[in-house]
């Protein structure tokens, strides 16, 4: 079986995606299908808000100097890579919670906080808020990088996929002839990813838990089995 993993999310979290495939023992190749950059934006008024969510690293890592004006507050960060980002950025108070932004606002509401800024992406999945006050602040944005040229001339027979959002997904069921999938295995973060990338695959999973490293344990599995894994989310 080819052990060779299709890295589709932006830099830097391809580069950081590669690095933990060597570790499996996996060969990995690089394609983002998006681009993030950053969106000028008016920060509003610290006093205002009682802490600030975080659901990605890129609102740290594209925020910029404004980020700086809520290091008194309480950051509550999805996942370790985007605590770390907030780390790295300078502030301090930053508490791990999730696994998803439903989950982290609930963790905020059993904190005692009502009033809170989402430091955010131009587009926002829906999720419940609970009982919070939320205000959101777009500080980036993802552009479509690549094209359907270019992306198959990194899917040598037996690869595997790796899409890390539902979006990412969307555009490789678009990207991705039906007629070229069948010898392609695809794992996706999400139930929500996978749905979004369409049928016909080799074989298509969602990892159980919504995470980078989840992700290429199952590819390793799925090679060390010579191809298909268990049948846990297959289309």
């Amino acid at each position: 079986m080819n052990c060779r993993v299709v890295i589709c999310r932006p830099q830097p979290g391809a580069d950081a995606s590669a690095a933990r495939a060597r570790t499996h023992g996996l060969i990995p190749v690089i394609y983002p299908l998006f681009s993030i950059e950053a969106i000028e934006w008016a920060p509003p008024d610290p006093r205002a808000f009682d802490a600030v969510m975080l659901t990605s690293a890129n609102a740290t890592r594209h925020a910029g100097a404004n980020l700086m004006l809520y290091r008194e507050r309480p950051i509550f960060a999805v996942g370790d890579a985007t605590a770390k980002a907030a780390n790295n950025a300078g502030l301090s108070d930053v508490q791990i919670a999730g696994p998803n932004a439903g989950a982290l606002a609930q963790d905020i509401e059993r904190a005692g906080y009502r009033n809170i800024l989402h430091l955010c992406g131009a587009e926002v999945r829906p999720f419940d808020p609970g009982a919070l006050n939320i205000t959101r602040m777009p500080v980036y944005r993802t552009v479509e990088a690549g094209d359907a040229t270019g992306l198959a001339a990194t899917l040598e027979s037996g690869s595997i996929i790796l899409t890390h959002s539902p979006k990412a997904a969307a555009r490789l069921e678009a990207l991705v002839p039906a007629s070229a999938r069948h010898d392609l295995s695809l794992i996706a973060i999400s139930q929500a990813a996978l749905a979004a990338a369409g049928t016909g695959w080799r074989d298509a999973q969602a990892t159980d838990e919504p995470t980078d490293s989840a992700m290429l344990a199952l590819a390793h599995q799925i090679c060390q089995e010579g191809g298909v894994a268990s049948s846990r989310g297959i289309i």
